[in-house]
């Protein structure tokens, strides 16, 4: 008879965290309880897709650790929970290959997934900012303590992206219909109090009661049925996992393909290049019936001199001959 561990691959027996050797995260487990935090501090905690494919083995290691009955997610430091993707992997790697941000969404994807049936509750300690898809991973957990003094904040509209990875699904069922939309629509940060009061966060304490706090709700948590708690948690999931897997793909997709638009590439490069980004000017243009789509205009023109075609419409010259347009 095979075992689980022969058949998956994954291990069911403990395992030392410091046998993973992860580099972008700190995977610790202790009295009951395992840590998984982001140590990207001087990125603010943005996640690469290497940052993603460790948390998600971490997440299933928890999963099948009979020594572990609670995860906590936090990050690293005391200025940022996670601020979302690497904007500048984004601007680096998907607005130059598309198609890549599809593989990228499918690690999202897994990652968040063996967040979310780790079968055990887990708690999201905020010890910073929360923006983007941080807050996306903040949702994806049972329960979420934040210090006083934390914001909280969507950033998609801002950047020329779209906060489908969990935010437009689950903020909603969260907080509810309008002030979801505010947080979306506006990308303005709400406080720490505010979540509070808008069921977006658990408990809000004093920067210096944060890990007590956490722990305290842990060791409640250790001392319940684990069964119970497994079921419990799959039952509450209902609504998040519907909303999820109904637009997950589809967002996969979207996503992937908006890559190629100029949107993404003006929000992302005014990020990296820590310059406004010309939202009038994109406006100005479909309003004057230009093509905002594209970043040089749509490829219709073809070079009188060899020939080309697919030339982008506001290029004043062939980029393969250099005649002029």
């Amino acid at each position: 008879m095979s075992t689980i561990q022969e058949l998956t691959g994954t291990p069911v027996r403990p395992r030392s965290p410091g046998s993973f050797h992860f580099q972008d995260i700190v995977y610790q487990k202790h009295d009951w309880v395992a840590r998984v935090t982001i140590n990207r501090p001087a990125v603010y905690n943005a996640y690469r897709t290497q940052t993603l494919v460790e948390m998600r083995d971490a997440f299933r290691d928890a999963a099948f650790d009979d020594g572990v009955a609670v995860l906590v997610l936090t990050g690293a430091g005391e200025k940022a929970f996670c601020t979302g993707g690497d904007v500048a992997e984004y601007a680096r790697e998907y607005t130059r290959r598309p198609r890549d941000y599809w593989k990228y969404m499918s690690l999202f994807i897994e990652c968040h997934d063996a967040l979310r049936n780790i079968g055990k509750p887990t708690v999201a300690r905020l010890n910073g900012i929360v923006a983007g898809g941080g807050n996306e991973f903040n949702m994806a957990c049972d329960l979420a303590v934040a210090a006083e003094d934390v914001t909280i904040r969507q950033v998609g509209t801002r950047v020329g992206s779209v906060a489908a990875g969990g935010a437009t699904q689950w903020l909603s069922l969260l907080i509810g219909d309008r002030r979801a939309r505010e947080m979306l629509l506006l990308s303005e940060p709400i406080t720490a109090r505010q979540a509070e009061e808008w069921g977006l966060v658990n408990r809000v304490v004093p920067r210096g009661e944060l890990d007590r706090a956490v722990d305290e709700l842990c060791q409640k948590l250790v001392d319940k049925f684990p069964e119970c708690l497994r079921y419990t948690k799959q039952q509450v999931n209902f609504w998040k996992d519907l909303a999820w897997h109904l637009t997950a793909g589809h967002a996969r997709d979207w996503l992937s393909l908006h890559f190629a638009c100029r949107e993404p590439w003006e929000g992302m490069t005014a990020f990296v290049d820590k310059r406004p980004a010309d939202y009038r000017g994109l406006r100005e243009l479909a309003r004057d019936g230009g093509a905002p789509e594209y970043l040089w205009g749509p490829p219709e023109r073809t070079c009188p001199a060899c020939g080309v075609r697919g030339l982008p419409a506001d290029m004043a010259y062939c980029g393969r001959c250099g005649q002029r347009l």
